[in-house]
């Protein structure tokens, strides 16, 4: 009878505990819904925003992820854990289809086929007159077709074909074509090679025939050394691209060995300038933090407050900032967060100048919270902001430092690239297809050693060189106030 009563009591509570559960899934199925949507690389995301002593084991519980899963989309997360008030993205688990549209050419079609395929990010759309893409009829089968190591020809009929000057460029980047999901960073490489077929299009003539192989050199230096180790890039007159330094010390190896200029794009390696045939792009840090404490000590009565964002360690360029502030006797204090958020900081900042806010952090996600209570503090004063900053709303008078322009009409260039792209711009500062287009016709100008204007749309250059034995850096920076 004992026995009969417990099993009663088991059943009862294993009833109760599942309708709880019924419940508690369903509220947390309706939230899920009251979270945005978004797509990323053709797959269905949340985004959620951190809440206060949420870790990711909670997140996990709460969205039904796994952890890898949840670092696969957020991969910030291996280097500095998770942050209060950022915003994650998180797997819904729906697929979302591309939209595909068939691409057609009937002119200066190479010969060889194209065999790679890059995931959900459709290439060419309409095809303007002239231009060339390297297909002949290619029905695309919901996927991007792009070419790893095919030839790409870009130029006009010429009235005398047997006199055309032919220029073969290479173009290296790692478009993740063989990875079957595919970073935001692949997407970025994507736009900066729609924006250099582009460029060549631009470039074309009746004399001259731009022949342009483009590699998917992937994360590994594995297809780098393939390439150094054989013949086929003995014709190359220049290359552009690369972006992981185990490649690029590869190739700047190769470059030297048979005199071919390399332009790198996204590296700021001041030992890359011992090379003579490498040109690179980006300034190190220490040239952009020396223009600025420039600016700064140039300034009248001025005073630099630096905010302890405590969400990440000082960044070593606010270290360097500060550092060559104090060679300059500018004179600064340290504002705590916690007396920010608090409105206590009359012992920071200085009535009868201008304070000039700094944070320790470069990063966006980890400064947000401290710039509306920067913001109502009633004394002149100045944000030093980060270009990649401009697309957020911050309503303060702010000064940075920049390899971009931003005043260019773009009216035609947009309307070429209607045309000839289904994809629409990813909204980076800077745009990766601009400086595609940029760097193409610089690596032009460079082969064909013209010096005449070359109308940059967002990337101007300046390129210098301490010796004939060194290599060049790109020395053109800005000081932005707005």
């Amino acid at each position: 009878m004992k026995s009969e009563r417990l099993k009663v009591k088991g059943l009862l509570l294993f009833f109760f505990l599942s309708i709880f559960n019924f419940q508690f899934s369903t509220c947390w199925a309706q939230e899920l819904l009251n979270y945005p949507l978004d797509t990323v690389n053709g797959e269905e995301v949340y985004k959620y925003e951190v809440e206060r002593s949420i870790g990711l084991y909670r997140v996990g519980i709460n969205f039904n992820v796994s952890q890898s899963e949840i670092l696969r989309l957020n991969p910030q997360l291996r280097e500095r854990g998770l942050h209060y008030g950022e915003t994650l993205l998180l797997p819904t688990g729906r697929k979302v289809e591309a939209k595909i549209q068939r691409i057609q050419s009937t002119q200066n079609i190479p010969s060889t086929p194209i065999d790679t395929v890059v995931k959900e990010k459709p290439v060419i759309k309409e095809v303007p007159v002239d231009t060339v893409v390297p297909a002949d009829t290619i029905a695309v089968p919901q996927d991007t077709v792009m070419p790893q190591t095919d030839t790409i020809e870009i130029a006009a009929e010429p009235v005398e074909p047997d006199t055309r000057r032919v220029i073969e460029l290479a173009l290296m980047l790692p478009f993740e074509s063989h990875q079957t999901k595919r970073s935001g960073n692949a997407d970025r490489m994507m736009e900066f090679y729609e924006g250099a077929l582009l460029a060549l299009r631009d470039l074309q003539n009746d004399s001259t025939l731009y022949r342009l192989r483009v590699y998917d050199t992937e994360r590994s230096e594995r297809k780098v050394n393939e390439l150094c180790d054989s013949t086929e890039l003995d014709s190359v007159k220049a290359i552009l691209g690369l972006v992981y330094p185990i490649q690029i010390e590869r190739m700047t190896a190769w470059c030297d060995a048979h005199h071919v200029p390399l332009i790198l794009p996204f590296s700021d390696d001041a030992s890359l300038m011992n090379h003579p045939y490498v040109h690179q792009f980006n300034s190190p840090d220490a040239d952009e933090i020396g223009a600025l404490a420039q600016w700064i000590a140039n300034r009248e009565d001025r005073h630099c407050v630096f905010v302890d964002t405590k969400e990440a360690d000082m960044t070593t360029s606010m270290r360097l900032l500060r550092k060559k502030l104090k060679e300059q006797d500018v004179p600064y204090s340290t504002l705590a967060l916690r007396d920010l958020m608090n409105d206590s900081v009359g012992y920071a900042v200085d009535s009868f100048q201008e304070n000039i806010f700094i944070l320790h952090s470069d990063r966006y996600q980890h400064v947000r919270m401290a710039l509306p209570h920067i913001a109502k503090i009633q004394v002149a004063k100045l944000l030093v902001s980060q270009y990649a900053w401009q697309r957020e709303n911050i309503s303060m008078h702010q000064v940075y430092t920049s390899k971009f322009i931003t005043d260019t009409d773009l009216t035609e260039y947009d309307r070429l690239w209607e045309q000839s792209y289904v994809n629409e711009h990813v909204s980076d500062m800077p745009r990766y297809d601009l400086l595609g287009y940029d760097l193409m016709r610089e690596m032009v100008h460079i082969v064909l050693h013209k010096e005449d204007e070359k109308n940059p749309l967002q990337s101007p250059i300046t390129w210098e060189s301490r010796s004939e034995q060194d290599g060049w850096q790109n020395t053109f920076i800005q000081i932005v106030e707005k």
